[in-house]
C-alpha cells in the first residue's frame, strides 16, 4: 500500500506499445520512468505508485525503472498519454514500520478527473475538478481523496465535481503545482466507501 505522500518528482523516459499504435481497444504498454529515490533500493517485484497508479518493477538501471502497464490500467487512467519528459508524482511502497502519513492508498485508481477552475490565496491555491457521478458518489466533504497519488482533504463536493486545497510544499514537491484547467488527474477514492457500499448491497440482497 501508500499514502499518498510523493516522494519524488520523476521523468518519463519512454512509454512504449509493443504492438505500435494500433487502435488503443486492447493494448498494454511498456514505460520507463527515471527516478533516482524511487530507483535506490529498487528490485524487480517491487511497487511503485506513479501518478497514483501502482505498477510492478521489471528492471532497474541507471537511475530509472521499467514496468508494464496491462490495457485496463490504460483505460482508466491517464498513464497512456504520458510522453518523454512528463513529470511524474512517484512513491515506493510503504514499508511495514512506516508511518502512515496521508492516508490508506492502495494504487487502484478509480478513473480521472479534470480541473476546471484554480483560484490562488496568499499561500495555497484552491483547485476544482469535474468527476462523473460514479466518482463523486463515494468523495465525502473533508474526506480524503488521492489525485495523481497525492493524499489530499475534500473541501466540498457536489455530483459535479469536487475541491482540494494544496499548501506550498505540496504546490512545490508534486505535479499538481502546474496543473491548467482540462488538465486530468487519476483519481483514487476512500476504498472504505467501496467496501462499506458493497457489504451494504450484499446484505440487502440476502
Amino acid at each position: 500500500m501508500f499514502t499518498g505522500i510523493v516522494e519524488e518528482l520523476g521523468s518519463v523516459v519512454a512509454l512504449v506499445r509493443p504492438d505500435g499504435d494500433g487502435d488503443g481497444a486492447a493494448q498494454d504498454a511498456v514505460l520507463t520512468v527515471a527516478g533516482p529515490l524511487a530507483t535506490s533500493d529498487a528490485r524487480p517485484g517491487d511497487s511503485i505508485a506513479v501518478d497514483g497508479v501502482c505498477l510492478t518493477v521489471t528492471s532497474v538501471a541507471d537511475g530509472a525503472f521499467i514496468a508494464e502497464v496491462m490495457p485496463e490500467t490504460l483505460r482508466r487512467t491517464s498513464l497512456g498519454g504520458l510522453v518523454p519528459g512528463t513529470r511524474v508524482n512517484l512513491e515506493r511502497a510503504l514499508p511495514a514500520n512506516g508511518r502512515l502519513g496521508g492516508h490508506v492508498v492502495q494504487g487502484h485508481v478509480d478513473g480521472v478527473a479534470t480541473l476546471v477552475g484554480r483560484t490562488p490565496g496568499p499561500r495555497w491555491d484552491d483547485l476544482e475538478f469535474s468527476a462523473p457521478a460514479a466518482l463523486t458518489r463515494y468523495v465525502a466533504e473533508k474526506g480524503s481523496v488521492a489525485l495523481s497519488g497525492v493524499s489530499l482533504t475534500v473541501t466540498w463536493v457536489s455530483d459535479e465535481g469536487f475541491g482540494v486545497s494544496l499548501i506550498p510544499t505540496t504546490l512545490a514537491a508534486t505535479t499538481l503545482g502546474g496543473l491548467v484547467p482540462g488538465d486530468a488527474v487519476n483519481v483514487e477514492v476512500d476504498v472504505l466507501a467501496k467496501y462499506v457500499e458493497r457489504l451494504m448491497a450484499a446484505g440487502a440482497a440476502r
